[in-house]
């Protein structure tokens, strides 16, 4: 491991909860719209994160290799999901977007948002990203402590 793999590693985590937050941001300003220019009601995006591996890294040479399995290198957004279950059913027939016709006349297709459950995402991703601040603010108390050493 290298002197700021750390702060790397803690920075990959807090750009990926930044992102979440605003996906989880997006969901809840539009928790109400019925009409996209995709066509039918908003759809609740999600963002998924995988381990990130494929970045070179410094290994120091006094580490067995056996000991090294390459693992904590920081975490990577592969990408933003829809999130693909059905639009919730409300009835207001005066809604300009409601059905008119079939057995769901008088419906509206909603979001497939949930609040609640977007509030504790946001949650989740606003202590993810403090727990990674605080490791940075470790990682660099750290290293002050280490070069007070020398004096």
């Amino acid at each position: 491991m290298g002197l700021f793999t750390s702060i790397n590693i803690a920075a990959s985590g807090m750009t990926a909860e930044r992102l979440r937050t605003d996906v989880i941001s997006d969901n809840i300003a539009n928790a109400s719209t019925t009409r996209t220019p995709e066509g039918g009601p908003f759809k609740r995006s999600r963002v998924v994160l995988r381990p990130r591996v494929d970045t070179p890294y410094w290994r120091t040479p006094f580490q067995p290799a056996g000991l090294d399995n390459g693992l904590g290198r920081g975490v990577r957004v592969s990408g933003v999901e829809k999130d693909n279950a059905p639009p919730r059913l409300v009835y207001d027939p005066t809604h300009p977007d409601a059905l008119t016709s079939g057995p769901n006349a008088g419906y509206v297709e909603m979001p497939n948002v949930n609040i609640v459950t977007e509030m504790v995402d946001l949650i989740a991703a606003s202590r993810a990203y403090e727990a990674n601040a605080s490791i940075a603010d470790g990682s660099k108390a750290m290293f002050l402590k280490a070069l007070e050493i020398g004096r």
